[in-house]
């Protein structure tokens, strides 16, 4: 058994929230930052790291534009947070077209459950042979 099986927090989160449905916003956005940042690292990584890159950030426009969002997170936190440029870049990049999409649709939410209907897809395959190649296929 792989060892964040284990882990307390990997455990909860398993449990209580991946998989639940999710219709706030700025949960959503949360969601998005952490996949991001998951990106080559295990996930009990990145829930210990969750409350500091996740939570605390602060997407603001005050004077400027939708398109040039600044982020940032409270002192405290800078040392703790993944601190790859590229994830940092790809989740102000991804603050902007939040806030561009929460204009346009009336809500991040709105925008991302019209893909499934508003609805959870749920698949069952039994065989390996039986998952499409490409989505809706």
């Amino acid at each position: 058994m792989r060892m964040e099986r284990t882990d307390p927090l990997y455990v909860a989160y398993h449990d209580a929230e991946w998989g639940v449905p999710v219709h706030d916003d700025r949960t959503l956005f949360e969601f998005l930052i952490l996949e991001g940042a998951q990106a080559g690292l295990s996930w009990s990584t990145i829930l210990k790291k969750r409350k500091d890159t996740g939570r605390p950030l602060t997407i603001s426009t005050p004077g400027r534009s939708p398109d040039t969002p600044t982020m940032t997170f409270p002192a405290a936190c800078q040392p703790r947070i993944i601190r790859n440029r590229l994830k940092i870049n790809a989740a102000i990049s991804n603050a902007g077209a939040v806030l561009r999409i929460q204009e346009e649709f009336g809500g991040f939410d709105r925008y991302v459950w019209r893909f499934v209907n508003g609805k959870p897809v749920q698949n069952a395959w039994e065989r390996m042979g039986d998952i499409p190649a490409a989505p809706g296929v």
